[in-house]
């Protein structure tokens, strides 16, 4: 027996070695290694810096007390002015030069001058009926206010007659996406912020490898973290062997760059410009719940069937651009021409984008017209609540006017950090009269406003800083139309499986999720 266990042992050892060798000497090991050996000189450049200053007319005091009269007149968010500012007192030269990297355009130049142009060229192609955006400005000129807001930022025009139907969960969503890609005629596009395989992904790939053979045309685009985590540097190349035209977004090289810190967290699915599909499920098991990882996974999805279908399209090829030489926009803006769908399409849509390095933090003013242009009530539901002191104050200000606001996050948090911080608001928040949920059986990653009974924000777009200042997201704007209600009805239905957060809850939460989330709060936004 011990002869036995020896043997177990050392094939396990050796498996372990294999693994470590496997990690060392794969691209991703080399890669990693390489990055930590310029942190190293970078810091080494820094020290160097630090310990020479002092020599120069007493330099980093000099040097600190000008960072710090440079932050407080720079036009940066008041809580990144703050981060910023701990960071430069406590190491002076590290944390300006550190500064000075990540504003400047270092690493990312090229793509910002690429999708200004992109923008730019696209900001006509899709054309606005004037007389819907009339017919909205007579029923309800605030929300036309906030249309022109959109068209002021890209090319994002408000629509009647779409179809808009609401899933509750990622399982929902996945069942109808297999019946449209089987319905697909022209082309396919998926952008999405994960793909694993799997279940979920394996059966969406012989969909499209199919539908390759029939004539259709098939684009896959995914983040380049997917690398680290889920999918081998080659996959784009599998695809293309499947006939799918396939791109990494950002992908990771052995290079620092400011540009990492920009990922594509949207998830769209385009269907020949008649069907589009975004909200927060990726394709991955655990959106689906075939795979458990922080209890039951509660995710939402909206489905448009109609003419606002064309700008998920135009916004996946504005992405899909960046790398082309030669963009081709009209080929699948004009095809797919439908007849208005006859039911279930009351009310406007406007689908629209957020891009990080154009300086307009699209998804958090829509977030904060709809608070404050709240009467009766205002439900959310965001995996994370990271808030900058405007949208804090913009909650705390709608409850304080009698607003209902309610906001349901995860009981079972993914990462203890975010968790962490999430909690370091709900004192404030609760003082003010918001109210707070958990979602008891397990983690929500749903995005969503729904507000008055009228209007709704379903998308990518969640309520920290990562996903308001530096990813490029999406969502659909929605406004009386019907699925308006099942939003609201879904919100009730989750709210019964939801502990109630208290005054006395906060109290009593375990001092090392107070402490952490008290220290991390100081460097949110660099998270």
């Amino acid at each position: 027996m011990e002869s036995v266990n020896q043997g177990s042992g050392i094939r396990l050892l050796k498996k372990g070695q294999k693994g470590v060798m496997y990690a060392l000497f794969s691209r991703v090991g080399i890669m990693f290694l390489l990055l930590v050996l310029q942190v190293f000189a970078l810091f080494s450049l820094f020290n160097w810096f630090r310990d020479f200053l002092p020599h120069v007319l007493g330099g980093t005091v000099l040097f600190t007390v000008g960072m710090v009269l440079y932050l407080i007149n720079s036009p940066l968010d008041p809580t990144a002015k703050i981060t910023w500012l701990i960071v430069i007192m406590l190491v002076p030269v590290f944390g300006a030069l550190l500064f000075w990297y990540t504003q400047s355009e270092t690493g990312h130049r090229a793509v910002k001058k690429r999708l200004e142009d992109l923008l730019a060229a696209t900001r006509d192609k899709l054309v606005q009926n004037e007389e819907v955006l009339a017919a909205l400005e007579r029923e309800e000129p605030r929300e036309a206010m906030l249309v022109r807001y959109l068209q002021r930022s890209g090319c994002f025009p408000v629509y009647s007659g779409t179809k808009t139907t609401f899933f509750p969960l990622g399982e929902d969503k996945f069942a109808e996406m297999l019946r449209q890609l089987n319905k697909a005629e022209h082309y396919i596009f998926l952008e999405y912020f994960i793909i694993e395989e799997g279940l979920m992904w394996g059966q969406i790939l012989e969909i499209l490898a199919r539908k390759v053979q029939e004539g259709v045309e098939v684009k896959v685009m995914y983040d380049g973290t997917c690398e680290f985590s889920t999918l081998s540097y080659n996959y784009p190349e599998k695809l293309k062997k499947l006939g799918i035209q396939c791109k990494m977004f950002s992908p990771m090289s052995p290079f620092l760059s400011t540009h990492y810190n920009y990922r594509d967290h949207r998830k769209i699915l385009v269907i020949d410009g008649r069907v589009a599909f975004t909200g927060g499920v990726n394709l991955a098991d655990e959106y689906i719940n075939h795979v458990k990882k922080f209890g039951h996974w509660k995710d939402t999805a909206v489905m448009l069937e109609g003419e606002a279908a064309k700008s998920f399209a135009l916004m996946f090829l504005q992405m899909w651009s960046i790398t082309e030489r030669q963009p081709e926009f009209d080929k699948y803006l004009g095809v797919g021409e439908q007849p208005l769908p006859l039911s279930g399409a009351g009310g406007y849509v406007v689908p629209f984008g957020d891009c990080p390095l154009d300086g307009d933090k699209v998804g958090e003013r829509v977030y904060m017209d709809i608070l404050n242009r709240a009467v009766k009530y205002v439900h959310i539901m965001t995996p994370y609540l990271i808030l900058d002191g405007e949208l804090e104050t913009a909650l705390k200000f709608a409850a304080e006017r009698k607003v209902d606001v309610r906001l349901i996050l995860p009981g079972i948090p993914d990462k203890s950090v975010p968790y962490a911080l999430a909690k370091s608001h709900y004192r404030s928040l609760l003082e003010s009269g918001v109210k707070i949920y958990e979602y008891t059986p397990g983690f929500v990653h749903a995005k969503l406003f729904v507000s008055d009974d009228c209007r709704a924000v379903v998308g990518t777009i969640n309520l920290d800083y990562r996903s308001l200042y530096h990813h490029f997201e999406c969502a659909a704007y929605l406004y009386r139309t019907d699925c308006v209600a099942d939003i609201e009805a879904d919100f009730g239905k989750t709210l019964e499986q939801c502990r109630e957060v208290t005054e006395e809850t906060v109290r009593h939460e375990k001092w090392t999720v107070k402490t952490m989330g008290a220290v991390v709060k100081a460097f949110a936004t660099l998270l």
